[in-house]
């Protein structure tokens, strides 16, 4: 028997404890936020129950591997989920299933099942949402104090090229998100124009 709520309550609690500080945008609130969005996909499309659950453990993982390593996240996570879904009653087809939703959400995204679709399309919600900018400006923190950028400008010269280069994948986010990140793309391009 799958013991879905303890296994949030472990694995949150983990991400709180053993997580590096400098995680400002792959922090637990980042998984709390996935799941919520994914909640939301489950009642508007009417995901099944077992479907829901393998989605919601897979949001669970999708950063985990962060515990371990910054390099190759997804991977890890899918190992670590792997190695411990077991101990909450997993059997091996639904942990694949889990893996496999982590893995989708390894950039550049190209989910094949619904399910990855709808990970792949709430790990990145807030791109086409009203709080773009205050959770970019975690991502650009995270990136600046990693060394992986210098400057702001750098920084929105990265976002113009990955706003443009993403693609959502769900019907209801293509129809909604989509709008909305155009219309960052287009503020970006107007503060260098």
């Amino acid at each position: 028997m799958v013991n879905y709520n303890k296994l949030k309550e472990t694995i949150l609690g983990f991400l709180e404890e053993q997580l590096p500080e400098e995680l400002y945008y792959h922090g637990t609130h980042h998984t709390r936020d996935v799941l919520e969005v994914c909640d939301e996909y489950v009642t508007r499309d009417e995901i099944p129950t077992k479907d829901a659950l393998l989605l919601r453990t897979g949001v669970l993982f999708h950063d985990f591997g962060f515990t371990s390593s910054f390099e190759d996240h997804e991977k890890n996570g899918a190992l670590l989920a792997e190695k411990i879904l077991p101990d909450f009653g997993f059997n091996k087809e639904d942990i694949e299933v889990v893996k496999s939703l982590i893995l989708a959400t390894r950039i550049p995204q190209n989910p094949k099942s619904q399910l990855e679709k709808i990970i792949c399309d709430a790990d990145l919600d807030y791109l086409g949402r009203d709080d773009f900018y205050p959770i970019s400006h975690t991502l650009y923190k995270e990136l600046k104090s990693l060394g992986k950028i210098d400057s702001e400008e750098e920084w929105d010269q990265l976002q113009i090229r990955f706003l443009e280069a993403h693609r959502y994948h769900t019907d209801f986010a293509i129809e909604n998100q989509q709008p909305e990140k155009e219309k960052r793309i287009a503020e970006l391009r107007q503060k260098y124009s």
